[in-house]
């Protein structure tokens, strides 16, 4: 072997990097983050309480990730840290509502609708379909996730007790056993299979009959989103008219006072919301898996700022419920501005 200035020239041989236990944990973890997102948020009802559960789970997951042996699967595992951690956060937490969940509807139109004191009432929040499903998904996968989104599932699911709620998730969302279940709240088969029966009798009693929904990307979803974004911002009540079911509802937070059919509906909206044409735009987005849009409201200074998000409940037969979420916030956590130039 040759030598130069009196030393041996050496081959040197590289060898790959060989993967640390943080790559091997993010590579094994991280598929699961939207899935779990999804699942925080049907157990709290908020998309930020459930990003700060997610990142509770992940945190804790590191931590035990040493003591991980394989006997349950990555997936399982992840669900039993996450539950759990649900679980206890719900614990000291008022659960989030709607309206609709506080009260009957509104008889009159007679004044403007009331609402609850800042802080008065925990409040359920939109999810962004964007969250949870990604642009690569498989489409069927991806409308069994907007299933279990739907607003009017996760509503109800708050009024449940929160192990009840956990229970029904794992069984029925997200399909594991009633074993596996078990195994995840660390209670019996016979406890889950109660709790199970419990939960549905529950559900039942607050949605005996739950509509056929339209898909978001369905044809008639899209037409029925467009003939209501247009009635706001020509401010053209004749428009509602022509999208609204007859006994469509009417909702919004920080309201207390909710509407019922479709002529009360259009009288509180001409008589206290749609203003004059321009006051209001819209930009179309999905949210729950329904039709929905980040609304607008026109300024003094002629900006449009964020007002929040609404969400409608398409049907064949038209739109059968509007929930509106008044949080300027929410337009930033959709992915777009807080104010429209123009």
């Amino acid at each position: 072997m040759p030598r130069t200035a009196g030393y041996q020239v050496r081959r040197v041989t590289s060898h790959p990097r060989l993967p640390s236990a943080q790559d091997r944990f993010t590579s094994e973890t991280e598929r699961f983050r939207r899935e779990l997102l999804a699942h925080c948020y049907r157990m709290v009802g908020s998309v930020h309480d459930a990003e700060d559960l997610v990142q509770e789970t992940f945190l804790r997951a590191w931590r035990s990730y040493p003591r991980y042996e394989g006997r349950a699967s990555i997936r399982s595992w992840l669900y039993t840290i996450a539950t759990n951690v649900c679980l206890t956060a719900s614990k000291p937490r008022p659960i989030r509502v709607l309206p609709s969940g506080l009260t009957q509807p509104n008889e009159g139109a007679d004044r403007p609708p009331r609402s609850f004191a800042a802080g008065e009432v925990s409040w359920l929040e939109p999810l962004p379909d964007a969250r949870i499903a990604a642009p690569e998904d498989d489409p069927a996968e991806v409308v069994i996730a907007r299933e279990s989104i739907r607003l009017a599932l996760i509503a109800s699911l708050q009024h449940l007790p929160s192990r009840q709620r956990a229970i029904l998730v794992l069984r029925e969302v997200l399909g594991f056993s009633a074993a596996e279940t078990a195994d995840i709240l660390d209670t019996t088969t016979a406890a889950v299979k109660s709790g199970l029966q419990r939960a549905r009798a529950r559900l039942d009693e607050r949605d005996p009959a739950p509509a056929e929904l339209l898909e978001p990307t369905d044809e008639r979803a899209r037409a029925l989103l467009a003939g209501y974004i247009a009635a706001f911002e020509r401010s053209d009540a004749g428009l509602l008219q022509q999208v609204l079911r007859a006994d469509a509802t009417l909702e919004a937070t920080p309201f207390q006072d909710w509407q019922s059919g479709r002529a009360m509906c259009i009288q509180v909206l001409d008589t206290y919301v749609l203003g004059s044409p321009g006051d209001w735009r819209m930009t179309a987005t999905t949210a729950n898996g329904q039709p929905a849009a980040v609304v607008y409201h026109l300024d003094p200074d002629g900006t449009h700022s964020a007002d929040g998000v609404v969400v409608l409940t398409a049907t064949s037969a038209g739109i059968s419920r509007v929930t509106k979420f008044h949080d300027p916030v929410l337009a930033a956590m959709f992915g777009f501005p807080l104010t429209l130039k123009g």
